[in-house]
Order: structure tokens, then sequence, then C-alpha cells
């Protein structure tokens, strides 16, 4: 009888580990000094309905979406970043891809952010070639 409570704990162990194993990885976020600074947008770019671009001066970032967000770029303001609560708190707008983040444009609910990644300036400007929508920071509302 103590057979069958030490086959169903190996069973489930097993169920877990494969289940674990088929998870997409989780991104991790980038350190704060390393974040998006929301109000230093130099230019941003639409690539896809998941995939958006950043300058900040010298630094390039690409921003993963959690689904779909069509209208992004559609609009004025087009492209909106949100801080979570815990980035507004600390002092500032930063995007870190951490949960909570998101982007909306002009009369669309705001999408989730995934992930953000620092990328190099080629890397950039490869993408931004294939973008369909572009902007700068001076369309953003100030202090935003």
């Amino acid at each position: 009888m103590k057979r069958l409570p030490s086959l169903l704990l190996l069973a489930t162990a097993s169920c877990t580990t494969a289940l674990a194993g088929n998870a997409p990885s989780a991104h991790k976020p980038l350190p704060y000094a390393r974040c998006i600074q929301t109000d230093k947008i130099n230019e941003w770019h639409i690539v896809d309905p998941r995939t958006a671009l950043v300058r900040t001066g010298p630094y390039r970032y690409e921003v993963h979406l959690q689904a779909d967000c069509p209208r992004l770029g559609v609009g004025l303001p087009g492209f909106l970043l949100r801080a979570n609560e815990s980035n507004k708190a600390v002092g500032g707008g930063r995007i870190c891809g951490e949960v909570g983040e998101t982007v909306s444009a002009r009369d669309q609910p705001p999408c989730a952010i995934s992930s953000v990644t620092l990328i190099d300036q080629t890397k950039f400007d490869q993408l931004r070639k294939h973008a369909v929508r572009h902007g700068s920071g001076a369309e953003l509302p100030p202090g935003k």
C-alpha cells in the first residue's frame, strides 16, 4: 500500500517536469539603470503588431508584446509607454520588461509588454527597415 502514494508522487513530478520543459522561457527584465527612460525617447518604430523599436540617445531597444497590438503608431499620440506602479513609485516612467508595463496608442486599449531587450545599432537599423510606422519623442505628451 505504501507503493501507491510513491508512484503517484513520481508520476506527478514527471508531469510537472514535462510541462515546465514546454513552457516559454521568461525574459529577465533589464537592470533599472538600463531601462527605457520614457521622457528621453528620440524615435520609435513599429516593426509588426508585436514588436516595436525605441531609441533613447545612444541606447536602442527591442520591445516585444504579449499579444498583437495592431493600432500602435496610429494617430497622435501613436506610441505611449506606461511604467508599472513599482517603477512609477521609484521615480519616473522607466520600462524594463517587467509585469504591468504597457504600450498603447490613441483610441486603443493598453497592450502588455512581455520583454525589453537592449540591442546594438546594426540590429536596430536592420529591424527599422521593416517598420510599418515611425515616430519621434516630439509627438509624446509632456511628462509621459
